[in-house]
């Protein structure tokens, strides 16, 4: 009798009997093998497809967009060696960090005497898009307070002062007082007789030459008679000789031609993220797995332990000669404080070794921030990613505040930031921590968003004082009139032909009408003097006239009150409260009627081409031009052939 597990062993044991369609198909014709794998091959393909087609629709916030994600990756096409590469050629060099700190001799004017001193100064390159966590709160976005002018200047004494052309050592106080023309108390020396001078010129001409070109010489005075007094002939063997001055027991040798087989030294940095051995760490980077087993046992030797935890840096010295690198020198760090260091020796066995000197990569290793790039659904708007990189970056709020100021004109700060969105900015700090405060100062900015570049210096003009930023021609960043005097309101009727709401009949509309509630402020679009602050008697009802430079004239009217020392011959810089709207006049509701004027004529204040900021002329310009040329040097910036146009 058969059993009912006989029964299923011997399903699918035996070769199936063809059914010829004329009885019914045995039982043995069914093999359960196949028909199980049948099922499951069904069910793994219908789970397959729909785990694909959920990615694709629902889930690409999971995802990078390739476009963006090869928008995020600098694009490097120099010799220097990745991580994928960096044992098949070219230079190994120490991993570049995004934060550098430095110390810069810069020029402070104290009273009557120009100080030299040395202090220290950040460089940092910031990603935007990178998800950085904001150090403190910042404050929550308010177009008012973005374009009003409340700003203080720094007092002179807390200014980080010009760039200096040479670096001091100490503290150095220099004061410039007249030549005394007239009035010398002291007997001016007799002139020098000819003998005197020839002879001068005979034991100093050697290094009056630069190479082939002579830098001086006496007209008046026969050549020959300073050839050698011995030689009879025509010919100067003192020609082109020139004199050196070497220091006591220094050999002077010439440079050596750098080419592909030069032998170079670098220091390779690994930051450790994970829990890993030293081989693990050095094979994710490209080394090979026998030299990197070679070095985690003399480290382990060391140490007694092979395993590297979050937080740690691994640091290879490696020896490059064209496509042979040899590892010579292997650090391991902890929490930036060096732990054991193993080096090679003469007969090429690894030793333990001493300390070597640290580097700025090694302390900057890991960034405060996470490396991940958000996707752009992800992405936060412009003027959040401002705030929370440049606060993580160590800048303070004031001049975070005053970075998204200066932005504001050329990017939308409500925009969603893109991948590729980045700030470069130099500024002053309180010490190596690299973390600025009040007294700090912004000194250089470079911003680039989407395909625009802003680029901005900051300058004080001697003549009056004035502290403001130029692009690198000298052309001031900040709008000579902005379109919208109520960053609040929102614009109900623009310029041109429209029926009156009062009189009822068309008639043309010579402003614009921002709208907003009662007592919203209301600022200046440009620098200029008040021409009228009162009441207009025409419909305007509480009207104020500002007049601009080169015949521009703006018109602010139906205000509810004129802000205070707003009155006629007084001084407003553009994004001052001058007023507070209303629906005072010939009104329906609550809002502010703006006019732009120029020439005399009313024009479109949306449409009309305005005019740049202003720019530095003569000596103005030639001292900017200067500390520009200092900044572009010390941070080795290649000039722009084309800047953003506002």
């Amino acid at each position: 009798m058969m059993t009912a597990r006989s029964t299923i062993r011997s399903l699918g044991n035996e070769p199936p009997i063809l059914a010829d369609g004329r009885r019914a198909p045995d039982r043995r014709e069914i093999s359960l093998r196949w028909l199980s794998g049948t099922f499951l091959t069904g069910i793994t393909s219908s789970i397959l497809m729909g785990v694909a087609l959920f990615a694709a629709l629902d889930g690409r916030q999971q995802l990078a967009i390739p476009a963006e994600a090869s928008a995020s990756v600098p694009n490097d096409d120099s010799d220097t060696a990745s991580r994928g590469k960096r044992l098949l050629g070219g230079n190994i060099v120490a991993m570049p960090t995004d934060r550098k700190i430095m110390e810069v001799s810069t020029v402070v004017n104290e009273g009557s005497k120009e100080v030299v001193r040395r202090r220290p100064f950040a460089y940092v390159k910031m990603n935007l898009a990178a998800n950085h966590v904001a150090q403190e709160d910042y404050p929550a976005f308010d177009p008012l307070t973005i374009f009003s002018s409340s700003e203080a200047l720094p007092p002179p004494a807390a200014r980080a002062g010009t760039i200096y052309g040479s670096n001091v050592e100490s503290e150095v106080s220099l004061q410039t007082i007249p030549f005394p023309s007239s009035g010398s108390t002291y007997a001016y020396a007799p002139a020098m007789t000819l003998e005197e001078v020839e002879e001068n010129v005979r034991s100093n001409g050697s290094v009056l030459t630069d190479g082939d070109s002579q830098l001086s010489a006496l007209y008046y005075v026969d050549p020959q008679r300073f050839s050698s007094k011995d030689d009879n002939s025509d010919l100067d063997i003192t020609a082109g000789l020139s004199a050196r001055i070497v220091e006591e027991n220094i050999s002077v040798s010439a440079p050596e031609p750098i080419t592909s087989h030069t032998r170079e030294y670098a220091d390779d940095i690994i930051p450790i993220r994970k829990a890993e051995t030293v081989a693990q760490a050095m094979m994710e980077v490209g080394y090979p797995e026998g030299k990197a087993r070679e070095i985690s046992g003399y480290l382990q030797s060391q140490t007694g332990e092979a395993d590297l935890g979050p937080g740690d840096v691994l640091r290879i010295g490696v020896i490059q000669e064209g496509d042979m690198v040899l590892v010579v020198r292997a650090s391991v760090y902890r929490r930036s404080k060096h732990q054991v260091t193993v080096a090679i020796d003469d007969h090429g066995r690894f030793v333990a070794g001493e300390e070597p000197p640290m580097l700025d990569a090694v302390a900057s290793a890991f960034s405060e921030q996470p490396p991940q790039i958000a996707t752009s659904r992800e992405l936060p708007r412009v003027y959040d990613g401002i705030y929370r990189a440049a606060l993580s970056y160590g800048m303070s709020k004031e001049m975070t505040g005053l970075l998204v100021k200066l932005l504001a004109s050329n990017a939308d700060l409500q925009a969603q930031l893109k991948p590729s969105d980045n700030i470069e900015a130099f500024f002053s700090v309180t010490d190596e921590k690299g973390q600025a405060d009040k007294n700090s100062e912004l000194l250089y900015v470079s911003a680039h968003f989407g395909d625009t570049t802003t680029r901005f210096y900051r300058f004080q003009n001697a003549d009056d004082g004035s502290i403001d930023y130029f692009d690198e021609n000298g052309k001031s960043i900040r709008q000579f009139l902005l379109r919208n005097p109520v960053p609040n309101g929102r614009m109900t009727s623009g310029f041109g032909m429209r029926g009156h709401p009062i009189l009822g009949r068309a008639l043309m509309h010579t402003g614009t009408d921002w709208a907003a509630p009662r007592g919203t402020p209301i600022i200046a679009t440009g620098n200029g003097v008040v021409e009228k602050a009162g009441w207009d008697s025409g419909g305007y009802g509480n009207q104020t006239i500002i007049r601009h430079a080169n015949g521009y004239e703006s018109s602010y009217n139906h205000q509810s009150a004129i802000a205070s020392g707003v009155r006629e011959g007084a001084k407003i810089t553009q994004g001052q409260v001058i007023g507070y709207v209303g629906s005072t006049g010939q009104s329906t509701g609550s809002h502010l009627h703006y006019e732009l004027i120029v020439n005399g004529t009313k024009v479109d204040p949306m449409k009309v081409r305005l005019p740049g900021g202003s720019s530095l002329k003569d000596k103005a310009l030639a001292r900017f031009e200067e500390e520009r040329k200092r900044i572009d040097a010390l941070l080795d910036i290649q000039p722009s052939d084309e800047l953003a146009s506002r």
